[in-house]
């Protein structure tokens, strides 16, 4: 490991809004019997104003995005979540050193979040740039696994943003929305060439990856959709054709002529 990482690691350690949690003790009693981590239910006491709606960021990377967000909206707490911790430390730093009393940030697997929020704590999700997963739809963050475990701590109603380049995640997001009938909320296929009808905010808070698939010429998609009422037993939606949306993906050329998956996970390693 280089040195920059370890020094980031070691600075790590001293933000008090990052939270670092074991792995080890969460899975103490199994995969499928994940322990509470002891800030469930009480995350407003991390933040300068306690009751706030609070707003997550699913694979928050450097923690750009949460930030943008929690600087624009004062009236809201925000928590940026991501597994890698050398890219955490930037948004942590950022936060520490302006004394952003309404961000944090939390370094966890995705799949283990039921382990930190309580029913109704959560009033918002960004899923900002995901992975698509093409080959593998239970690690799709929109995916019916998923869904379901946002739905155990999202308020009723609460909204999940999408903001993607990906046509195949984009197109399987709307068919999950379909078969399950989850009210969406608004779309677009090409944000931008269509911003006037948007937030403006929407255009104006962008994140690194955005901003190069944008350079790149690919369009930015967006969805936000709620999981209504009395969810359950979510299902894979039927009318998705996973090859023929592979297909349109097709190669991309941000490097050289690698795959959608051969380009993020080089962008990830990055």
């Amino acid at each position: 490991m280089g040195h920059d990482k370890l020094r980031k690691f070691a600075e790590n350690e001293t933000f008090s809004c990052l939270l670092q949690p074991s792995a080890e003790e969460l899975l103490r009693d199994g995969y499928f019997a994940l322990r509470d981590h002891p800030v469930k239910g009480r995350w407003g006491e991390r933040f300068a104003r306690a009751g706030a709606p609070l707003v997550l960021e699913l694979g928050c990377g450097k923690g750009e995005y949460t930030i943008d967000l929690a600087q624009r909206n004062p009236s809201c707490n925000y928590v940026g979540v991501d597994i890698k911790g050398a890219r955490l430390w930037k948004g942590a730093k950022y936060a520490t050193e302006h004394g952003l009393g309404n961000v944090g940030f939390l370094r966890t697997r995705i799949e283990f979040i039921q382990a930190f929020f309580a029913p109704g704590e959560v009033s918002e999700i960004w899923l900002t740039f995901s992975d698509p997963q093409v080959r593998s739809e239970n690690s799709r963050l929109t995916s019916p696994v998923f869904l379901e475990r946002y739905s155990r701590f999202l308020v009723p109603g609460g909204k999940i943003h999408l903001k993607t380049d990906s046509q195949f995640l984009y197109q399987y997001t709307l068919a999950v929305c379909r078969e399950n009938a989850l009210p969406v909320l608004a779309s677009s296929e090409d944000l931008y060439a269509e911003a006037d009808r948007f937030d403006p905010a929407l255009t104006e808070v962008q994140t690194f990856y955005e901003s190069m698939f944008r350079e790149q010429g690919y369009s930015i998609k967006y969805l936000c959709f709620t999981l209504g009422s009395g969810i359950s037993g979510l299902v894979s939606p039927s009318d998705f054709d996973p090859d023929y949306w592979r297909s349109i993906e097709g190669n991309r050329t941000l490097f050289g002529r690698d795959t959608a998956e051969t380009r993020r996970q080089k962008l990830k390693e990055g």
